[in-house]
């Protein structure tokens, strides 16, 4: 499955959570975070950041060795 970048940015707006959030959380860059959202990279700590948000690991289409680490 291919990440969907604008299903991700719904379910943060409707959370509130920004891209700058995810990017100071993560302590990498905002584009880093936004390209990763949109499926251009896999960064990890972008994807880490985004799963301790609590953001639906169906959304996040992880790599194989983040898969199951859903924040609880």
């Amino acid at each position: 499955m291919k990440r969907d970048g604008n299903k991700i940015r719904a379910w943060m707006v409707e959370r509130r959570i920004s891209v700058s959030d995810v990017a100071r959380s993560a302590g990498i860059s905002r584009s880093m975070v936004s390209e990763t959202i949109h499926g251009r990279r896999n960064n990890r700590k972008a994807l880490r950041a985004l799963i301790e948000v609590g953001c639906p690991e169906k959304l996040l289409s992880l790599p194989e060795d983040l898969q199951g680490q859903q924040a609880a």
